[in-house]
């Protein structure tokens, strides 16, 4: 777990995900001469920070958004959320300003406004990320940020034998999104990829269990095209891995950008889920981990 890891050390919160990108391209340049097929690279200026990786002839699109939740520092010591953090008093902090490392701590008044406890001023603008308690014991994975690091982390793994497909590292899904109305203008328009998965985490409710499998979503506060749906889990049934059917009505991910798009692109969420959700211990078992590289890299076969 050495990359997961590192990944969930990268501080790369909504709208400044430059360093998950560099570590990606890095990772990337240092391990694809292992792989059975090298990737072309696709980034540049007409994608900002977002960047792809084309395998052969790809007929599918995987999406694994860089960019976690934390926050931005205000005026003063008010700090105002990126995405939807939990906020608890005594939550460590970290980041760094021009005047050097932080780390703070988190403050929560009666009315849930937040703040942070440092020796000095920090810059205004600068952002704060949960500090990384990285544990793994037999059974599980405990960290912050397992959302979204888990879904880069299977997109790299599932690298190393992809033959023919599209890895797609999208920026801002923890703020509403953006990035992947420009994306999917290329992806359709120029490459011809009319179907994607959504590689991401969700959550363990009264019908998902830890330890169970990966999760295919046949719904969120978004119902993808139900005819797609079926062959992912028709898919999933011959493979033989071991996942789990949600069924949710809120929650959302890149796939309600792919949906609102102008263009006619299946798409279906498939991810392990995770407890503790968008807190500095979010955890996830690691059979729905295996269960979840597995399930895609069959998926990238067959679709």
């Amino acid at each position: 777990m050495k990359l997961l890891k590192q990944l969930c050390e990268i501080s790369a919160t909504s709208g400044n995900e430059l360093a998950m990108k560099e570590f990606i391209l890095d990772y990337v340049k240092k391990e694809k001469n292992n792989w059975v097929v090298q990737p072309e690279v696709i980034e540049g200026p007409e994608f900002q920070d977002c960047l792809m990786l084309k395998f052969g002839k790809p007929q599918t699109a995987v999406f694994a958004h860089m960019d976690s939740i934390g926050f931005t520092v205000r005026y003063e010591n008010q700090l105002i959320p990126i995405g939807g953090p939990e906020a608890k008093n005594g939550y460590q902090l970290v980041g760094q300003d021009d005047l050097g490392p932080i780390e703070c701590e988190l403050s929560v008044d009666d009315e849930g406004h937040t703040f942070y406890k440092f020796g000095r001023s920090i810059q205004r603008g600068t952002d704060l990320v949960f500090k990384c308690n990285f544990r793994e014991s037999n059974e599980y994975i405990q960290s912050c940020y397992l959302d979204n690091r888990l879904g880069i982390y299977c997109s790299l793994k599932m690298a190393k034998t992809l033959q023919n497909g599209l890895i797609v590292f999208s920026t801002w899904e923890e703020h509403g999104g953006g990035s992947v109305p420009f994306l999917i203008r290329h992806i359709y328009k120029k490459l011809k990829i009319s179907q994607a998965l959504v590689c991401d985490i969700t959550w363990i409710t009264d019908g998902i269990l830890h330890g169970k499998g990966v999760v295919v979503s046949m719904r969120d506060r978004n119902i993808p095209r139900q005819a797609f749906v079926k062959k992912i889990i028709d898919l999933a049934n011959e493979s033989g891995v071991d996942y789990q059917l949600e069924v949710e009505g809120s929650g959302s991910s890149d796939g309600r950008e792919l949906q609102h798009s102008p263009y006619p692109i299946d798409w279906c969420f498939i991810g392990a889920p995770e407890d503790n959700v968008h807190s500095p211990d979010e955890i996830v078992h690691k059979r729905d981990i295996e269960s979840m590289i597995k399930l895609y890299q069959y998926l990238l076969l067959n679709l």
